[in-house]
């Protein structure tokens, strides 16, 4: 059998594959792609034919599910990704901070404690950082921060990053502790990406 050497990723709540895509162009290998939404999913199969995704509520998925499926120890993924839902967060949307959509970061923290991934990348809006959801954000920085990660989070917009699109987003960036990297963020380009 034939050992695949780039870095691997999981991407929960992946979508249709917006963030598989950036991945896939920077030369990682995506395991698994897992979200709730059957269309969404759908795309991504088309997207991405290579690439299992799993159409499940991710909190009925276990740990031991997926390194089973994957043949994986803990510790072994590269890149745990995660663009957690963002309606209860988004300034276009209610900002209810009742939402129950607004916990769903919980999955993803249970999934950096079982999977030990080397690095976790968590994409949401900065309506998160603001107003009455900032105490949500200080929460998922507190838990992200207490597990043995170094943790550094940035709002960037996407048309600075050679996205044709201009599109502001936080960004969560962990890597493991007994990694010797520190988490760090690209320049952004002086001219804008346009079509």
């Amino acid at each position: 059998m034939e050992i695949n050497t780039k870095p691997s990723v999981i991407s929960l709540f992946c979508g249709a594959g917006g963030s598989s895509l950036g991945y896939q162009l920077s030369g990682c290998h995506e395991l698994l792609g897992i979200d709730i939404d059957s269309i969404p999913c759908q795309t991504f199969q088309h997207n991405f034919p290579l690439t299992p995704i799993w159409h499940r509520d991710l909190t009925t998925v276990e740990i031991e599910e997926v390194l089973q499926y994957l043949d994986r120890e803990v510790g072994q993924l590269d890149v745990l990704d995660s663009s957690l839902p963002c309606q209860g967060f988004s300034i276009c949307g209610s900002r209810d901070v009742q939402d129950q959509r607004n916990d769903l970061f919980l999955e993803t923290v249970r999934f950096i404690a079982g999977l030990r991934p080397k690095v976790f990348l968590i994409e949401n809006v900065t309506g998160l950082m603001k107003g009455k959801m900032r105490r949500k954000f200080n929460q998922i920085l507190f838990q992200l921060k207490s597990m043995g990660y170094k943790v550094k989070w940035k709002s960037i917009n996407t048309i600075y990053y050679n996205v044709p699109q201009s599109r502001q987003r936080l960004i969560f960036l962990g890597i493991r502790e007994d990694l010797p990297t520190e988490p760090t963020f690209p320049q952004p380009n002086s001219k804008v990406k346009r079509l």
